[in-house]
């Protein structure tokens, strides 16, 4: 049996600073957070090869008594900790007193420093831990820090270290982060011998995130400022047409220490949950604020990974702020005057020239009327008819209506939207003239009759909404106020159907087919579908088992029609498979998604103008309805002066 012997201290050291020191980025780390612990307002920080030769931290802080130096570096000797009591308040950055003697247990350390109230300085060398110098010397106030040859006694940690580059990136994310949690401070970073960033130490985040991020990034932040309880939230997070496709511009900060937080990260993306697209994720420097006794951050030495008292409460928090923020500072510009005629609806006409005396002009029909007269012109099938067949999973589809019938097919629109409605004497009076280039954009009539001069249209609901036209049979153009604005009709109609989806839930209106239809669906997914049924009630659906992987549909929501409803039940079974029919509000959400964006207005689909005017109502009225349901945004702006500019109408 292998006899128990007591290490010898210099091996007990080497072990004891790998747990701290793994790389030149954990050196910085630890040496600059006792520098803000020593209350410092200007930080310079230089490398060279990546910090594994050369690392010099330098500050203005409070500095070291010369007789306290040396005990500086010895382990677990501290300024910030007296008692067990004080780690449940741990308001600084350090406290563990391992810094700086696994620091030098591994490099070659060079000290200068300075209180104030001394006439000198001191210098102390160290290398190895063991002392080399110990000496006065005149230097500035503060404290300035070398470490030369990370790991030179060490050659199995050595080898393992990234090339130079790497390491120096390291370097550089960790100032970054502990730049953007102090703004109070000037912080310099300089890279073999070049100034990779400076920045002002003038309090404001923003102001350090640009200097850290870039222009662009700061360019597309929201402020956040959020206050529950005894927790504060404030920072910034992306506008959600700005998202990344990971996670690496994600900060989170607690109490000014930098952290690794799930529960924070996972709150941040709930709360952008329906407004970016799958895949994406949103950018945010937040800082959150709570008793020390709440938050545990002794739990690892690297002291990035923290535990939280009640992880409920601080989800809770970051999920309002955050929410707050898109809610109240990501908007839409408004209508002037919106609520204040609900009833009245702008619809173009043609110019006077084109119309007679005393003739008056019908209003157009909408989508939905179109569709209803059609339908009760066409005869009704027989009661007693045998379920048709649609067989998705290979791919062949019988009883679906051909290419002409689709051209017409009905094509679901708001369906709390007000339907123009056509005087009763409309249909007595002659038609008037076609005009060959119409300029619906001359005159507006308001739906109860009257006339709109340009003049006049300022002083009108909607007046300052003056729609041009449609773009590609995809794309609303309209003015409004000073700004041109490009909406994509698709994407907000689906986020409308999909935000009247969430509300009205099992009340939503669903319609009895008179022909019920089957599907043959992959056995997998046959048995997924008839083990949810419930969930599919919810939607809308009313299913039978056919038997031999059949389903029989004879109830669809009254936003499909039969083509959309074969297909979003198909997709429903594929994801209830995926999910293990573990319907969770993540999945419904899904489900959600998939009928709203068959039920919704295609691109390319004929659109007339009286319900793309009452689109952009729809748009300008509620705050929801910013971008689709996968992320996408529903309108682009141009301003007039930024138009202007490219005219070169000004400067």
């Amino acid at each position: 049996m292998a006899r128990i012997n007591v290490l010898d201290k210099n091996v007990a050291e080497l072990i004891a600073a790998g747990e701290v020191i793994e790389r030149p980025a954990s050196v910085v780390k630890e040496l600059v957070e006792n520098a803000i612990d020593a209350g410092a307002s200007h930080i310079t920080v230089e490398i060279r090869r990546g910090g594994i030769t050369f690392m010099r931290i330098t500050d203005d802080g409070s500095g070291i008594a010369y007789d306290d130096v040396p005990r500086a570096f010895l382990r677990h000797a501290t300024s910030k900790v007296r008692s067990g009591e004080d780690l449940d308040h741990i308001a600084t950055l350090g406290f563990r007193g391992e810094a700086l003697a696994s620091v030098c247990a591994v490099s070659r350390v060079e000290l200068l420093t300075k209180t104030r109230e001394d006439d000198f300085g001191t210098r102390y060398c160290i290398d190895g831990s063991e002392e080399t110098a110990y000496e006065q010397a005149g230097c500035p106030d503060g404290t300035s820090i070398t470490v030369r040859d990370l790991f030179y006694n060490v050659p199995a940690r050595l080898k393992f270290l990234k090339k130079d580059v790497t390491e120096g990136n390291a370097v550089a994310g960790v100032i970054d982060k502990i730049a953007l949690s102090h703004p109070q401070i000037a912080f310099q970073f300089i890279r073999d011998g070049r100034s990779e960033f400076r920045t002002a130490g003038d309090g404001r985040l923003l102001s350090a995130i640009y200097a850290v991020m870039g222009r662009e990034v700061a360019s597309s932040l929201i402020e956040v400022r959020y206050t529950v309880g005894d927790i504060q939230v404030d920072g910034y997070v992306s506008k959600p047409i700005f998202c990344r496709s990971n996670r690496n511009l994600q900060v989170f900060f607690v109490n000014g220490r930098f952290v690794r937080t799930k529960t924070a990260m996972v709150a941040l993306e709930e709360a952008y949950r329906g407004s970016v697209m799958t895949g994406k994720f949103p950018v945010c420097v937040l800082r959150i604020a709570l008793r020390t006794d709440a938050v545990d951050v002794n739990v690892h030495p690297a002291k990035i990974e923290i535990r939280f008292s009640d992880e409920k409460e601080v989800y809770n928090a970051v999920f309002l702020a955050v929410k707050d923020a898109l809610y109240q500072r990501d908007t839409v510009k408004q209508i002037e005057n919106l609520q204040a005629a609900p009833a009245r609806r702008l619809i173009p006409v043609a110019p006077p020239s084109e119309l007679t005396k005393g003739e008056q002009l019908p209003l157009p029909q909408t989508h939905l009327e179109r569709q209803i007269q059609a339908q009760q012109a066409s005869p009704r099938p027989p009661a007693a008819h045998k379920p048709e067949t649609v067989d998705l999973s290979m791919n062949v589809q019988k009883g679906v209506p051909g290419e002409k019938a689709m051209e017409t097919a009905k094509t679901p629109f708001l369906s709390d939207m007000p339907k123009a409605e056509p005087s009763s004497g409309a249909s007595e009076q002659p038609q008037p003239k076609p005009a060959t280039t119409p300029d619906t954009s001359a005159m507006y009539l308001s739906s109860d009759g009257d006339s709109l001069t340009d003049e006049q249209q300022p002083a009108q609901a909607y007046a300052n909404v003056k729609i041009i036209g449609e773009a590609f049979k995809t794309y609303i153009i309209a003015q409004i106020n000073d700004d041109l604005v490009f909406i994509d009709k698709h994407a907000a109609h689906e986020r409308i159907i999909f935000e009247q989806l969430k509300q009205r839930g099992e009340e939503g209106d669903r319609q009895i087919l008179l022909s019920p239809f089957t599907l043959v669906l992959a056995y997998d997914e046959y048995d997924a579908l008839l083990r949810s049924q419930d969930t599919l009630s919810r939607l809308g659906f009313l299913i039978e088992d056919y038997g031999n992987s059949t389903v029989i549909v004879r109830e669809v929501p009254m936003l499909l029609d039969r083509f959309n409803a074969s297909e979003v039940i198909t997709e429903i079974a594929c994801n209830l498979k995926n999910h293990k029919n573990n319907v969770t509000p993540d999945v419904i959400d899904e489900m959600y998604h998939t009928v709203a964006c068959k039920a919704a207005i295609k691109a390319n689909d004929t659109t007339d103008l009286v319900e793309l005017t009452e689109l952009v109502k729809r748009i300008y009225a509620s705050q929801d309805i910013r971008y689709c349901p996968h992320g996408r945004p529903v309108t682009v702006t141009i301003t007039r002066q930024a138009l202007e500019k490219q005219f070169k109408r000004t400067l």
